[in-house]
């Protein structure tokens, strides 16, 4: 079977307003109130408060509720401002068709492999990875699918979650993040992820650029 080859980069390098919002996307991921609050601070002073209102509410899917709960607490308390306006979602089918769209994106070639292991844990999680993951948020507008990538990938290398890592560092790749951004958006993390966290992050993008490049 013929590969096809990575779409032409989208986000060719890690400018600063993207390296404080995938700082900001490890940070919620494993930091304490005080650390979320300086990230958010930092963050604020040069990233479009859109980003950072899409990546917390995001975050709920790759760190959970509570985290995204309290992060969004200190961004109201440090901006003082209510909500972006509500994005109507569609209907159930509309979300599904999205996030079908989007999955696939991120996933290439392997998204039809995805669905069968998904299901055959669970057709719930692969109903819910579609719909309410890649349909419902995913694919919302205000922050675009390969910042999203980024954002995604710096959760899972904080969390040390490596075989979503893994996928998300090849779904970066495969919605137009070019090779240096994404090794500048894995170094963007020293700091704010332990040192076995980072280097472990480096060594599995190494691994996954590599797999790419034999690709193209």
């Amino acid at each position: 079977m013929t590969t096809a080859p990575l779409p032409q980069p989208t986000l060719g390098v890690l400018d600063e307003p993207t390296r404080r919002l995938v700082r900001l996307a490890a940070v919620i991921a494993v930091g304490d109130e005080l650390a979320v609050r300086g990230a958010l601070t930092q963050a604020v002073e040069r990233t479009p408060k859109i980003w950072i209102e899409e990546l917390i509410l995001q975050s709920y899917l790759f760190c959970g509720l509570p985290r995204s709960l309290n992060a969004m607490r200190e961004w109201r308390r440090l901006t003082g401002e209510p909500p972006a306006a509500h994005v109507d979602e569609g209907t159930p089918d509309e979300r599904r068709r999205r996030g079908e769209a989007t999955c696939r994106l991120v996933y290439g070639e392997m998204y039809e492999r995805l669905r069968v292991n998904i299901r055959a844990l669970h057709p719930e999680l692969d109903e819910w990875m579609i719909v309410e993951g890649y349909g419902k948020v995913l694919s919302r507008p205000g922050l675009d699918l390969a910042r999203r990538e980024l954002c995604i990938v710096a959760a899972c290398a904080a969390s040390r979650q490596e075989r979503q890592l893994h996928s998300h560092l090849h779904g970066a790749r495969n919605v137009g993040v070019a090779p240096r951004a994404l090794s500048d958006a894995i170094d963007a993390l020293d700091g704010a992820i332990d040192k076995k966290g980072l280097a472990s992050a480096r060594m599995l993008c190494r691994r996954v650029q590599s797999q790419a490049n034999a690709r193209d």
